[in-house]
């Protein structure tokens, strides 16, 4: 199936592997929490046992470096999207309270991205992450 839309996770190549898994869930999170009807029907198996939804469509993983990922934002709010990020500092705040505090003291210029998370048309998500490799 081909959607219309794009899901797209950059993340930043010299995280830990922990980290990275950790931005990825956080990002994920926040592109539902933004697009609710990114979240599929919930899941039941033969037995009538019933489980919590997925995101109905697939996720693009890319790996990039803390410059592309500037521009990686950049692009994305010259075109009108609204990523979800997550900076290196929110790895030692405990909170969502903390987390949207880190990120207002930094300018976004200045921001030390770590990942960026993007919905939205096709088109649009392959511009603004054009050059960027996927996650091996």
């Amino acid at each position: 199936m081909r959607f219309d839309t794009k899901i797209a996770i950059a993340v930043r190549d010299d995280l830990a592997s922990w980290q990275k898994l950790n931005v990825v869930c956080f990002l994920s999170g926040g592109l539902v929490g933004s697009n609710p009807g990114l979240a599929g029907q919930p899941y039941v198996d033969a037995s009538g046992q019933v489980y919590g939804p997925l995101i109905r469509q697939p996720i693009l993983i890319f790996s990039a470096h803390a410059d592309e990922l500037q521009k990686v934002l950049r692009r994305a709010l010259e075109r009108g999207l609204t990523p979800s990020l997550y900076t290196k500092e929110l790895f030692v705040t405990g909170n969502d309270a903390d987390n949207r505090a880190a990120v207002a003291r930094v300018a976004t210029d200045a921001l030390d991205l770590v990942g960026l998370g993007l919905h939205g048309d096709r088109k649009e998500v392959d511009k603004v992450t054009k050059g960027l490799a996927l996650h091996s």
